[in-house]
């Protein structure tokens, strides 16, 4: 089902993990550009204002009592945006794992990363592999970052890789097939959120959303704070998940979405 958030002036207030908090949140971040054109201001402007929300909207997500947060920071598709428009964003990944790798460590914070890493330089892939690294056995919260990633190749990938292991058409099970895919280990999303209005997955996780609640504000990412995370928290507690069963055996949120639970 599809909703966008309420007026900015809603005083609702977040569930708790009993009425239906979700353990896997994941989001695509998006309105940065817009947000900085609104402003006067340069697209890089925009990515730099979106990246400054991220720590204290993890901080946020973290105190709510979500395991997961799931970031879908740069697509496959994305590399077709001209070059003086990526080199600069790349140029800010490496910047952010230098200044927030630290605190984010110190809170507990484990990073991992989903797509891949090939086309990246040298350096800026061993900062992200160090800092996957150094998090590796932090438990307060698990924040997946997509980059370079797109769902459709992340599924041909993975029936590659179940094909090299000479799995069989009568083995080749959901259950089978997901140990294959980029997200092993990690639980299903059990909230999409899409910031900028935007009503689309893009690309996202189109396996492992199968059954995720989405959410749309208009609120551009930058824009986006802890008053737009209660509220998006609010309607999800409000939703009757059936995951295609009846409503008698509805789940609004508490249960386990089935895989890598």
């Amino acid at each position: 089902m599809l909703s966008r958030s309420n007026s900015r002036s809603s005083k609702a207030k977040p569930p708790s993990r009993e009425n239906g908090t979700p353990r896997h949140v994941a989001i695509i971040m998006d309105g940065n550009a817009r947000w900085a054109q609104e402003r006067g201001l340069s697209k890089q402007a925009g990515y730099r204002a979106g990246t400054e929300n991220l720590r204290p909207l993890l901080q946020v997500f973290a105190e709510r009592g979500v395991e997961f947060v799931t970031l879908f920071a740069f697509s496959t598709e994305n590399w077709r945006r001209p070059k003086r428009e990526i080199n600069p964003l790349l140029r800010l990944i490496g910047r952010v794992i230098d200044k927030e790798l630290h605190a984010l460590h110190e809170n507990g914070v484990r990073l991992v990363h989903i797509g891949s890493l090939a086309p990246l330089s040298d350096d800026l892939r061993q900062r992200i592999e160090r800092a996957i690294e150094l998090t590796k056995d932090n438990d307060r919260l698990t924040v997946c970052v997509a980059f370079n990633y797109g769902s459709r190749a992340e599924i041909v990938d993975a029936a590659r890789r179940a094909m090299d292991a000479g799995i069989s058409a009568d083995e080749l099970t959901e259950a089978a097939f997901e140990g294959y895919l980029n997200t092993v280990g990690l639980p299903d999303p059990d909230l999409v959120i899409r910031t900028a209005g935007e009503m689309r997955l893009s690309n996202f996780l189109l396996w492992q959303a199968a059954y995720a609640e989405f959410y749309s504000t208009p609120v551009y990412w930058p824009d986006f704070d802890e008053a737009e995370i209660d509220r998006a928290l609010v309607a999800y507690s409000q939703r009757e998940r059936r995951f295609g069963g009846s409503s008698n055996g509805a789940s609004n949120g508490n249960g386990a979405n089935g895989r890598h639970a």
